[in-house]
């Protein structure tokens, strides 16, 4: 899939190298809750209140954030569009004049720093070949901080405000290059914030409560996004791409027509002014430009009017538009490639590890390794949420976990075999179970649950029974973790932390590296909190239904509309 990454993230104007957070590809509609084109629901007004807040800590944080606008969608394309574009540069760049090109292709693109948390992410495992998987997060801004992205993305009253990372895609190429998962948050989702210190020294502590995931983006730019989709899914991210509203239009004006279908005729627009303004017949139809822009955005008018509709009906543009662009027929007038290329560097925001059209290319040449029909769609699982979080989202439990712990292990989303990467074998040899000492602590507590009574002391018998006699309990630490950890601290004790995993069945992927830790610490989390087995162990690799999964050739996927958006 000649593309997806790269050009997920664009940011379009003289604003976006610091503004241009604030296109999200969710749009008008993603910013639905938080923010309608047209004007927000209540659910909307308290997020642009809490956005407010966290721009009167820091407005500069909003303007680091440029979010990408739909990186999704975008983001595929893109990364197709540049290994043609890119080549084209390349063959110029043998003259003086195509060298200047080639560096102002450069100058374009803007670079922020990949994370802003303070946990370092964890090194990838390689598999028995040497290879390791790509992680790389597509991030799309609802920034209206240009007069096109205020155009496009409606709302005056939100206008200046914090940018909204309202559309939020993780791409995961595989270790062999033979398959790519797409993981899809919805920006409703509710979860806690890791700390994050921006570009410019300003700290935006932890939060306390839940907080909606799209506000990352105004806590210190889309570095911040990355720490919190590590914080909760312990994925590591290698990089982001991120775009704005202007940039979907251009980057989908330069990529041609892409087919779409709805199950009945839709107009996006209710009577309060709430919608995308999209407006199709029943049936396929082939959109681009602003009308793509529109049709990544709807909330209103797709399946119940939630963020997971809008989410499913990314996925179908994603698809449809690399089977498009696959097809080799858009992407051969030189002219229009400069176009693309000009396009797509003008509405790029990536990390600095991403800062050069010839590190764009190199990646989208991995991405060109995936046949269309080992790519797979998903969305976070989850579960509505009550009270005042009525039509939030929390990640459903269980299933949301094996979705993120598949991708953690590079398992494939679609089911197919998959060269599986092995664990490396530590350089230091465990040393006898009974002289491993080990402390274990509860950390099974949630947002919405206390820790799980005993936990620690049941585990830690599991392990005595297996022969680690040197086991005890830390009943002062009581910090909640999303999925069981063992933890070491140095090189040297890797092989013992990866006996005590072996002894208990959880995978040893989730044996880490830490500087929190001063011997080997076993962290109990949410995943288990019942007595027994680790879970995971007696799970199958399987991608929940929970997830819809969407195959990247499946022709005829098509949108439910919602009845009371049809005419």
């Amino acid at each position: 899939m000649g593309g997806p990454v790269g050009r997920s993230s664009m940011p379009g104007e003289e604003t976006r190298s610091r503004v241009r957070r604030g296109d999200r590809l969710g749009g008008e509609e993603a910013r639905g809750d938080t923010r309608d084109a047209e004007g927000g629901d209540a659910s909307g007004s308290g997020e642009r209140g809490r956005r407010a807040e966290i721009h009167r800590r820091g407005a500069s944080a909003g303007g680091r954030g440029r979010s990408g606008r739909r990186a999704p969608k975008s983001g595929k394309r893109r990364v197709l569009r540049w290994s043609a574009s890119v080549l084209a540069v390349l063959i110029l760049a043998t003259g003086g004049a195509g060298y200047l090109y080639y560096e102002h292709l450069n100058g374009n693109i803007r670079k922020e720093d990949l994370t802003l948390g303070d946990k370092q992410m964890a090194d990838h495992k390689a598999n028995a070949a040497g290879q390791t998987p790509l992680n790389i997060l597509l991030i799309g801004s609802d920034a209206r901080d240009s007069k096109a992205n205020q155009k496009l993305g409606g709302a005056k009253e939100t206008f200046g405000a914090p940018p909204l990372a309202d559309v939020q895609m993780l791409l995961h190429l595989s270790a062999d290059r033979s398959n790519l998962s797409v993981i899809s948050m919805p920006r409703d989702t509710m979860l806690k914030m890791p700390k994050c210190t921006a570009p410019d020294g300003e700290v935006f502590p932890a939060s306390t409560r839940d907080v909606q995931t799209n506000e990352s983006l105004g806590r210190g730019g889309p570095g911040c996004t990355v720490a919190t989709w590590y914080e909760l899914t312990g994925i590591r991210i290698d990089h982001f791409m991120m775009i704005d509203f202007a940039g979907v239009v251009s980057m989908a004006d330069a990529i041609g027509g892409v087919p779409v279908c709805v199950d009945a005729n839709i107009r996006s627009r209710n009577a309060d002014g709430k919608g995308s303004g999209l407006e199709l017949e029943k049936g396929t139809t082939s959109i681009k430009g602003e009308q793509a822009l529109q049709w990544l955005r709807t909330r209103y008018g797709f399946e119940d009017n939630t963020d997971l509709g809008r989410a499913k009906a990314q996925h179908m543009y994603m698809n449809s538009m690399v089977r498009e662009l696959r097809k080799g027929t858009k992407l051969t007038d030189p002219a229009k490639l400069m176009n693309l290329a000009e396009a797509a560097t003008d509405a790029l925001t990536v990390d600095k590890g991403l800062d050069t059209v010839k590190k764009l290319y190199d990646l989208a040449e991995e991405f060109k390794k995936v046949p269309t029909k080992r790519i797979t769609m998903s969305t976070m699982p989850n579960v509505y949420g009550t009270g005042v979080n009525s039509g939030r989202v929390y990640p459903k439990a269980g299933d949301a976990e094996q979705l993120f712990r598949m991708v953690r292990d590079d398992v494939p989303l679609d089911g197919k075999a998959s060269k599986r990467k092995k664990p490396e074998e530590p350089k230091d040899p465990s040393a006898p179970v009974g002289e491993i000492a080990v402390s274990v602590r509860n950390g099974t507590a949630t947002d919405a649950l206390g820790p799980a009574s005993g936990r620690a002391g049941e585990v830690a018998d599991q392990l005595k029974n297996a022969g680690f006699g040197r086991t005890g309990v830390d009943s002062n630490n009581v910090t909640g973790v999303a999925r069981t950890a063992i933890l070491y601290p140095s090189a040297d004790l890797e092989g013992d932390a990866q006996a005590v995993a072996k002894a208990l069945g959880v995978p040893l992927s989730q044996v880490k590296r830490s500087t929190d830790v001063s011997g080997i610490a076993l962290a109990v989390g949410a995943d288990w909190r019942e007595d027994g087995a680790y879970p995971v162990s007696k799970g199958t690799e399987k991608t929940p239904d929970s997830a819809g999964a969407l195959n990247g050739e499946d022709e005829k996927a098509c949108m439910k509309v919602n009845p009371n958006y049809t005419w």
